[in-house]
């Protein structure tokens, strides 16, 4: 009896081993019904989810998760909550987090070439075209040791909001000088140059910082206003636009030199063809937005004539001056691709 219960292991082992053998050979042959596993990227942006950039990066991440099932997919860690605006970018170069979206001016310090994309007067598609966007995968790689992948949401221009009408001057322009303006890095030296004074306060302040009348109005993309409802308190506009969005996505190098080719594929692809999407829309939401804020009782001041060329002059002249003081090496470069004026 003994014996015979061992003959039964001994034959069921065997049958075990065989079907394990099989299983391996048709897997060594491609034939296996399991799929290689699909790779998962953390990505991190440097607004809240709420606000209209985020809700365009995530229509980029669903773009990609659509089409690399399998493949690759993003999964979205959030916003500054996460990690905050000035710490993301390392933390991708780090590995800590796989893919980052965020304005490269964030990053001026370390990358002049950010206002390439600031001080712009094409979009990111005709960039493509011309070679531009080649020289900016380099300047991210040498100077944040990031990977490139898109630069979406471009074509957003920014204005100057203000709590009530500013004085005049004698060419028609717009007189700022002594007011407080709510600033960052890009629009600094050029609302000096308007004689306001630059008041660097980080977003989440804002709102409280209008309130309280702290200062006088505030730089910023037309989109987002309304999300941030600082239309609340910002009652005029100064047109024309100036500028352009600085908006990329960026992968950790080591991450992507070891995707397998598919999911690189796709994530290319995405980008190339978001871009064209992105500002397809924000087109649209700009037009919407701006329809919205005058119904609400924004007013427009609009610069027409050598008053608009000059205030137009001093903002693109002050991005990129800021590079060119700054010693890149790809002034010149970036300057024939992205400036037409």
């Amino acid at each position: 009896m003994v014996r015979e219960a061992h003959s039964v292991q001994t034959i069921a082992r065997r049958a075990v081993f065989g079907l394990a053998a099989g299983l391996m050979f048709a897997t060594t042959l491609g034939g296996s019904p399991a799929k290689a596993d699909e790779v998962v990227l953390r990505a991190v942006a440097a607004f809240p989810k709420a606000l209209a950039f985020t809700k365009s990066f995530l229509g980029y991440v669903d773009k990609v998760n659509a089409a690399g099932k399998g493949v690759v997919r993003i999964d979205f860690t959030g916003g500054p909550e996460v990690i905050p605006q000035n710490q993301q970018v390392d933390s991708v170069r780090r590995g800590v987090l796989d893919m980052h979206y965020g304005p490269a001016s964030f990053y001026l310090g370390k990358m002049p070439e950010a206002d390439a994309w600031v001080g712009a007067t094409v979009t990111a598609m005709e960039a493509r075209k011309n070679g531009g966007f080649a020289i900016m995968q380099k300047a991210f790689d040498e100077k944040l040791g990031v990977t490139l992948l898109g630069h979406i949401d471009s074509g957003i221009g920014f204005h100057v909001y203000l709590l009530k009408e500013p004085k005049r001057t004698a060419d028609g322009g717009v007189d700022l000088n002594g007011l407080k303006i709510r600033s960052q890095p890009i629009y600094k030296s050029f609302f000096e140059d308007l004689g306001a004074v630059s008041v660097s306060v980080p977003v989440p302040e804002v709102y409280g910082g209008l309130e309280r009348s702290v200062f006088d109005g505030a730089g910023w993309p037309i989109i987002g206003i309304l999300d941030l409802n600082w239309d609340k308190f910002l009652k005029v506009r100064i047109d024309p636009g100036f500028y352009s969005t600085d908006l990329g996505i960026t992968i950790n190098t080591a991450k992507w030199n070891s995707l397998p080719q598919a999911a690189k594929d796709i994530l290319t692809k995405a980008a190339i063809e978001y871009e064209q999407e992105s500002f397809d829309n924000f087109q649209k939401e700009i037009k919407a937005t701006d329809e919205t804020a005058r119904s609400r009782g924004l007013t427009v001041l609009k610069l027409t004539g050598a008053a608009e060329k000059a205030y137009l002059d001093k903002a693109y002249e002050s991005a990129w001056k800021r590079m060119k003081d700054a010693g890149s090496p790809h002034y010149d470069a970036l300057r024939k691709a992205y400036y037409t004026r």
